[in-house]
């Protein structure tokens, strides 16, 4: 996938000094780009109309974004983003992720197990409190434990003081910290989804291509004290949709970006932890898929956890051949080089210098350490380590835990832990197996800790003994463990955390305190950046919400018009084209419903707001705040992004407004639904 001219092009805009190409950006809600809109589009959006759109927007605690679209409580996002709860509702005899699901009543609707969603209410600046805690001549693992104690505080604080979620982010590379509080809502209900071969049409084939023919949206809904809750901040549905160069906004939250990455932790991703990661991802998305073929329930249990490892294995493939092109390399060596000219040359700067050389050394120590750690991600250890830990972690104040062990995130961290989502042993059995392996080919078969964790037992075995011996599906075991603790444990799971919690702490403390000389050093270049450039920017991706924009529009490839509209009536057409190939198979209730179907009405559209990862279910408002879309993916020419912006190609994909609204008219039946919706 060349980037040649993609880097070019950012090249041009990269040398005029305090601008930014096209309308790139993840913007804070409270720093948008006020001037721009209002110079570039005459738009200016006051007060009112962010704090409505703020408001009206959802984060997902499984990752993905959302928007409250009702007065009664609805929910919009993709039904990726919904799957994992699909996936934990489905039964063998009831697959909601493959057949669907409709609530014809609000007593129909499914509760989910352990969904939490997060509404953002407020955002206040807290550096100066932060960085007060951090003195000159304190050590790396002092600063870090400093900082770490002092947001705790500040979020514990804040908890108390107004009962929400409250959560200190660190941005700007940790030039600046903002505290994010939260209304959450954990009674949440599934109303509707469509089948997976519909929300996920074209398969790992069309998956991060245009055109595409997604009905990528399911819908849930929110209770408090029982019943649909009454909510203030929703999203008006459009008449018509977006149009063809509407300047449309896309409010969510993306994941995480790396664009102020320095050119050594560019060249560290691209030749060390990339490779390294999509090692991993191949080699998982290989057992699922031969787990999948036991049989026809082995392919239920596994086709959530195998779309994901494909999704992640096709953008991590984008995002290193994009580093792995010498063109945009270029750009970066060239950004990086004319702004070290400004630092040393203003004396008031050059002492920022040596932030460039420290994060180059911190890369190298990351390359050493990386596959040197403890990893048996599976549901059943994790509860395990939650448990070990926690039954450590509870015995010292708040504000000196772990993170996830703060009293102020107690109450998420219980709703996971003491899920009711079903666990299946044969899966957690063959992924624990192949990460104990993995753990012998890193380290080494004789290493001591391995034969400890084998106990004289080849993988396969040794993980049979801890799935099948485990208790942990119990979650009144799990509770119990939970309030007595798990010294003298004879769980045989939760002795292997046991046996692994001292390095997995010993690798946490050692990668805190690299991020804290990394965050000290990208401070600094965020410094020298707002010094030169101003500090009307906006700082990489950490999954808070952020406001992307940017008009509706098509794009050239191989001399090709690409438009930015696909139509509901071309889906059977790009089925037939594609003959009965795996992932174009429309369901039936499609078919059915092909002459109710209004061929012209759009369906998938194409605009150059700046995503990523994490903004999955975004909503994509006009300047009436009415809602004309729902993000679901990016072309393949928009991966980069997680370095580098360019609006010549790369796009984000969504789902028009009118196809959600007649598909629950003319295909689900389901007319109750959508007359909530705005409403």
């Amino acid at each position: 996938m060349s980037k040649n001219s993609i880097a070019l092009l950012f090249l041009s805009f990269l040398l005029a000094p305090g601008s930014l190409p096209a309308d790139e950006g993840m913007w804070l809600f409270n720093g948008l780009p006020l001037e721009q809109f209002k110079t570039k589009y005459g738009f200016e959006p006051t007060p009112e109309w962010t704090d409505h759109l703020m408001k009206s927007s959802v984060r997902f605690n499984v990752g993905g974004s959302a928007s409250f679209v009702s007065s009664n409580g609805l929910v919009l996002t993709n039904h990726h983003v919904g799957s994992d709860t699909l996936n934990k509702l489905s039964t063998q005899e009831n697959n909601y992720y493959e057949d669907g699901f409709l609530a014809k009543t609000f007593e129909d609707e499914l509760k989910a197990p352990d969904l939490e969603l997060n509404q953002l209410v407020n955002i206040t600046d807290v550096t100066d409190q932060v960085n007060a805690a951090v003195k000159k001549n304190m050590s790396p693992g002092e600063a870090a434990a400093a900082r770490r104690s002092t947001i705790s505080r500040i979020e514990q604080a804040a908890t108390e003081k107004s009962g929400l979620r409250s959560d200190v982010v660190s941005l700007y590379g940790g030039a600046r910290y903002h505290l994010y509080q939260y209304k959450k809502y954990t009674d949440v209900r599934l109303v509707w989804a469509p089948e997976s071969a519909i929300a996920f049409f074209g398969g790992d084939a069309d998956n991060f291509e245009y055109p595409r023919y997604c009905l990528d949206a399911c819908l849930f809904r929110v209770y408090e004290d029982g019943k649909p809750a009454e909510i203030e901040h929703f999203l008006k549905w459009s008449d018509n949709g977006a149009e063809e160069d509407e300047l449309v906004f896309v409010s969510g939250n993306p994941g995480s970006t790396s664009r102020i990455y320095t050119v050594a932790a560019l060249k560290y991703e691209r030749d060390h932890y990339l490779p390294y990661v999509l090692d991993f991802i191949r080699r998982r998305e290989i057992l699922l898929q031969q787990f999948g073929l036991n049989s026809a329930e082995s392919a239920r249990i596994a086709k959530d956890g195998l779309f994901g490892f494909q999704n992640a294995r096709k953008a991590r493939m984008g995002m290193l051949q994009g580093l792995q092109d010498p063109a945009l390399m270029q750009v970066k060596e060239a950004e990086e080089k004319k702004i070290l000219a400004q630092v040393k040359a203003d004396p008031k700067l050059k002492q920022y210098a040596q932030a460039w050389d420290k994060i180059a050394e911190v890369q190298q120590q990351k390359a050493k350490r990386l596959g040197t750690g403890i990893s048996f991600n599976t549901r059943l250890f994790n509860i395990a380590q939650t448990l070990v830990q926690m039954s450590a972690e509870d015995k010292k104040p708040s504000d000196q835990r772990m993170g996830e062990f703060r009293d102020s995130a107690r109450e998420s961290l219980e709703q996971q832990l003491f899920s009711s989502a079903p666990i299946y042993p044969e899966l957690q059995q063959a992924i624990l197996a192949d990460l104990i392996a993995r753990t012998l080919e890193l380290r080494g078969a004789d290493d001591p800790l391995c034969q400890k964790i084998l106990q004289g037992q080849n993988p396969s075995d040794r993980a049979a003994q801890l799935v099948k011996g485990t208790r942990l599906m119990d979650v009144a075991y799990r509770r119990k463990l939970a309030k007595e603790g798990t010294d003298g444990s004879q769980d045989p799971m939760i002795q292997l955390a046991q046996l692994v919690d001292p390095i997995v702490r010993q690798q946490r403390s050692e990668s805190e305190e690299l991020q804290e000389i990394e965050r000290q050093a990208y401070s600094q270049i965020s410094e020298a950046l707002f010094a030169t450039q101003g500090t009307s920017t906006y700082p990489d991706a950490t999954f808070t919400l952020r406001l992307s924009y940017g008009p509706v529009k098509g794009y050239q490839e191989n001399g090709q018009a690409i438009p930015p509209f696909t139509r509901m009536g071309e889906t059977f057409d790009h089925e037939m084209a594609h003959d009965g190939q795996p992932g174009y198979e429309l369901p039936q209730s499609w078919r059915d419903a092909a002459a109710r179907i209004q061929p012209e009405t759009p369906f998938n559209f194409v605009c150059t707001a700046d995503i990523i990862g994490g903004n999955s279910g975004s909503p994509v408002v006009n300047k009436d705040l009415e809602l004309v879309g729902l993000i679901f993916d990016g072309n393949i020419q928009s991966l980069i992004g997680d370095y580098i912006y360019s609006d010549k190609q790369g796009r984000s994909v969504s789902v028009h407004s009118s196809a959600i609204r007649d598909a629950l008219r003319h295909i689900y039946d389901a007319d109750a639904i959508a007359d909530q919706l705005g409403n």
